[in-house]
C-alpha cells in the first residue's frame, strides 16, 4: 500500500523547501513531503539542516550527522531533472538542465530525519545522497546525485537491518550514456520562479524578463 499526499508539479525546488521522498515503514511505502535539508535528531539549531541539503555517499554512513539516518532512515527522492550551475567565465555561471534521455522519471537515494524544538515544534527533513560526478558531468561540479535504478529501490528502502557495505554497494555513479545536460535561462536562479520555463533548453525559450 503507498499512501499519496496531494502532489503538484514543482520545476525550481531550492533549500528549505518541501521535497517529495517515498519511505518504508509498517504499513507499506509513503510518499511524503520533507524540508530539503536534514537537520539531525540532536541538533539545537534547525537553521543547521540548511547546509545539509546534500551528503556524501562515501561517508554517510559513519558522520554523526547522518549515520542514524542511514542506518534506519532512508527514502528515495523522484524527480524527472535536476539543476548545476556550470563556470561560464568572468565569474558567472550557466545553469545547466541534467535529466535522463529515457526515463521520465528517476530516483535519488536519500536520507530522513525527525526533529523537535524545545517548543515542541516537529521537522521531517532529508538530504539527497551525492557520489563522483560523471563523465558527462565532471565538467559541470566535481559531484552528482546517487541515481539509483528501479531494481534496487526495495533494497535501499528495506527496513530490515542490511549490513552497511550492501547499502553502500548501491551508492555508485549513474552511466553518462544514459544522462543529458543542456542549458536553461538564468530564469531558473530566482527562488520565486517556479513554472515550466525553468527547464526550457534556452534555444526554445522567449524573452523571459
Amino acid at each position: 500500500m503507498v499512501r499519496f499526499p496531494r502532489i503538484s508539479p514543482r520545476f525550481n525546488i531550492a533549500p528549505s523547501q518541501p521535497v517529495l521522498a517515498i519511505t518504508n515503514s509498517r504499513d507499506g511505502f509513503q510518499v511524503n513531503h520533507f524540508q530539503w535539508g536534514l537537520i539531525p535528531g540532536w541538533s539545537k539549531d534547525p537553521a543547521s539542516g540548511q547546509a545539509m541539503i546534500n551528503a556524501r555517499s562515501e561517508t554517510a554512513a559513519t558522520k554523526p550527522s547522518f549515520k542514524g539516518a542511514f542506518r534506519y532512515r532512508r527514502c528515495l527522492i523522484p524527480a524527472n531533472g535536476f539543476y548545476e550551475w556550470k563556470s561560464a567565465g568572468n565569474r558567472s555561471k550557466q545553469a545547466m538542465c541534467v535529466r535522463l534521455k529515457e526515463a521520465p522519471l528517476f530516483a535519488m537515494a536519500g536520507l530522513w530525519e525527525q526533529w523537535q524544538g524545545p517548543d515542541g515544534t516537529e521537522l521531517e527533513t532529508c538530504s539527497v545522497l551525492t557520489t563522483t560526478a560523471n563523465a558527462l558531468l565532471e565538467s559541470i561540479h566535481p559531484r552528482m546525485p546517487v541515481i539509483l535504478e528501479p531494481n534496487q529501490f526495495n533494497r535501499w528502502l528495506s527496513s530490515e537491518r542490511t549490513p552497511i557495505p550492501q547499502l553502500e554497494s548501491l551508492l555508485q555513479t549513474f552511466p553518462a550514456e544514459e544522462m543529458e545536460a543542456f542549458p536553461v535561462s538564468s530564469y531558473v536562479n530566482k527562488v520565486a520562479h517556479d513554472s515550466p520555463e525553468c527547464i526550457a533548453p534556452i534555444q526554445e525559450q522567449k524573452t523571459l524578463f
